[in-house]
This record gives C-alpha cells, sequence and structure tokens, in this order.
C-alpha cells in the first residue's frame, strides 16, 4: 500500500514508517511544516519517500494519514482526490482539546467518511467527536534498548518549545525542580528558556541531539522527570521507559495509564515532583529497579509490533470502508 503521511510529528511517524508499506511524505524547497520531508533526526527505512505536489499527484496514493485540518485541502490540490470520497483516509488525532475542555468539538466531528484516531484512551475520551466514527490506536516505538547507567546524580527533562507551550508542558515547575537536583534539559527551543532562568550549571540544555545520542544522554541520568501538565502522552516518556529509566510525571492525561505503580512515580502537586525526583537521585539501587519495572512495562504496552498490528488493522478497515462506500454509494 502506498500512504501518504505529512512528517508532522517525528518519533511517532518514526514508528509508524517501520510497517510493511511504502510511505510518501510531503517535501518542500523549503522544509516548513507542510513539506519536512524525510527525518533528519532518526533513522527512516527506505520505503520512506519524500515527494512534491507535483510528483503526488504521479503517485496514485492508496490511503491518506491527515494529522492536521488543512491536509484535507492539500491532499485534494496536490493528488487532485477528495480525501474520504475519491480517496480513503483516516484522521490521526495526536493531541489533547484545547479551548472549552470538555465541550471542544474535534474538527473532524460528526461526518462519517473519515474515522478518528486517536492515540490516547483520554484523548477519545475528552474530544467531542460527535458521530464521527472513533477509535484508539496506543503509541508504540522501536526498543531503543536497555541504556541506563544512572551515573549522573541528575534529572533529565525533555521539553520541546517550553518559551511557547508554558505551563502545559511544565515549563514553570522546571525551576522550582532545579533548584532541589541539577536538571538537564533536552528539546528544541530549550537554550533560549534556560538563559532567562539564569541557573548555571544546576540547569544545563542539550538541544537538537539526534535520536540516537539523545537517548545515550538520557540514560546516563539518574531519573526522567515528566512535567507535563496537558499534553498527550509524550513518547519521550515512553522511551524513558523503555530505556530503563526511573521516571516521576505527573497523575494528568494518559500518564496515569501509562506509569503503573511498580514503574515510577505519579504526583499531584509540585511539591511531591521534587520530593520524588530528588528522592530517586539519592537512591541509585531503588531507581536502578524502578527503572527495570518501568521498561518491562512500557515494552509490554508499547511495544513496536502491536503498534504496527493495530495501525495494519485501522489502515484495512479504511480501505475496506471506501471501497463499500464507492460500491453502494453512500
Amino acid at each position: 500500500m502506498r500512504i501518504l503521511v505529512w512528517h508532522v510529528h517525528g518519533s511517532w511517524t518514526t514508528a509508524f514508517v517501520q510497517g510493511p508499506h511504502e510511505y510518501l511524505v510531503p517535501v518542500l524547497p523549503d522544509r516548513g511544516p507542510d513539506g519536512r520531508g524525510r527525518a533528519r533526526t532518526w533513522e527512516w527505512p527506505a520505503s520512506v519517500r519524500e515527494l512534491g505536489p507535483d510528483a503526488l499527484r504521479q503517485s496514485e496514493p492508496d490511503l491518506a494519514v491527515l494529522q492536521r485540518p488543512h491536509e484535507l485541502d492539500l491532499v485534494e490540490q496536490w493528488t487532485g482526490r477528495r480525501p474520504g470520497h475519491q480517496l480513503p483516509a483516516v484522521y490521526l488525532e495526536h493531541n489533547t482539546p484545547g479551548g472549552n475542555v470538555p465541550f471542544t468539538r474535534h474538527p473532524m466531528a460528526d461526518q462519517d467518511r473519515i474515522p478518528i484516531v486517536h492515540v490516547t484512551h483520554f484523548n477519545r475520551m475528552m474530544w467531542d467527536c460527535g458521530g464521527a466514527p472513533t477509535s484508539v490506536v496506543e503509541h508504540g516505538i522501536p526498543d531503543p534498548g536497555y541504556r541506563y547507567t544512572g551515573e549522573l546524580a541528575r534529572a533529565a527533562v525533555v521539553v520541546n518549545d517550553p518559551l511557547r507551550r508554558g505551563r502545559a508542558v511544565g515549563a514553570d515547575l522546571v525551576a522550582d525542580l532545579a533548584q532541589a537536583v541539577p536538571v538537564d534539559l533536552f528539546g528544541m527551543g530549550a537554550e533560549a528558556f534556560a538563559r532567562q532562568l539564569e541557573l548555571g550549571d544546576r540547569l544545563r540544555v542539550f538541544e537538537d541531539l539526534p535520536q540516537g545520542q539523545m537517548h545515550d544522554q538520557l540514560a546516563r541520568r539518574r531519573v526522567y522527570v515528566h512535567t507535563a501538565r496537558w499534553t498527550s502522552l509524550g513518547l519521550s516518556l515512553v522511551e524513558a521507559m523503555q530505556l530503563g529509566m526511573p521516571v516521576v510525571a505527573l497523575a494528568a492525561t494518559e500518564a496515569v495509564r501509562a506509569v503503573p505503580p511498580s514503574a515510577g512515580v505519579l504526583v499531584i502537586s509540585p511539591e511531591e515532583l521534587v520530593t520524588a525526583a530528588v528522592g530517586l537521585v539519592d537512591d541509585p539501587d531503588g531507581a536502578r529497579a524502578s527503572g527495570r519495572r518501568a521498561r518491562e512495562e512500557a515494552l509490554r504496552r508499547y511495544g513496536l509490533e502491536r503498534f504496527l498490528a493495530d495501525w495494519e488493522a485501522v489502515l484495512e478497515a479504511a480501505v475496506d470502508r471506501a471501497t463499500d462506500v464507492a460500491q453502494t454509494g453512500r
């Protein structure tokens, strides 16, 4: 199957393109949001082809995976086929709803030609999708392997774009955490954020590392702290768990499902966040034991094989549905 999919979420796409299909990824000269092309900091297989709009029209994809509302128009402009009508499609929703939660209407609500696939059960529960068909395919990632050493008595935090996203990703919690335990902050835009805090060596920054290098660096830190308040399940949390890191996370959104008591510490206040992180940094043996349990749980729940099998079922059902609609005219 030839699947048209935009490079929107690098970690998710890295897992998705491990499947058995050919993946057509739009590319534009500026490699901006609508045409990033192939990843530059993740490893993707040769089955991923980057194509410009003119080439896409000749490529004849079998299905489109949409991730943003305006991609409906882009698909029609660039392929000449309308998603859900001339071209089978699914809409992948990565995010928690914004606005007036829990009353936020999904942009694909109340239509029946393009099923909505959520990445977490929490997201499906919180979005108002009306009568649109919905399902959940939980995250899965390629196993990075057990790499934990915990040799550095520091906490690792991964946050992309903390200045813009602010409280949603818990950027405000980083300063207090760094006062109690040294923090290494990973992610795009982390440098500018850290400069504002002026915490010196208590807050070090690692920005724009290739995925493999970031995994190596994360695993050297004693504990991973997930500060997100209102985001979908961050794949950095799943990656840290599979690396064998002990984790501390806010008891918010999907984290309460992803981190059972044996696999980490869930907290509901800033003080608990700091206390839990300090406790694991000060207890290397306990941290290592917790990290091993975290890895076992993350491999069980967020393994790549299960993820790809679930997506295969979704894609086949979307094609079958489009065939039925074409034959019946409904």
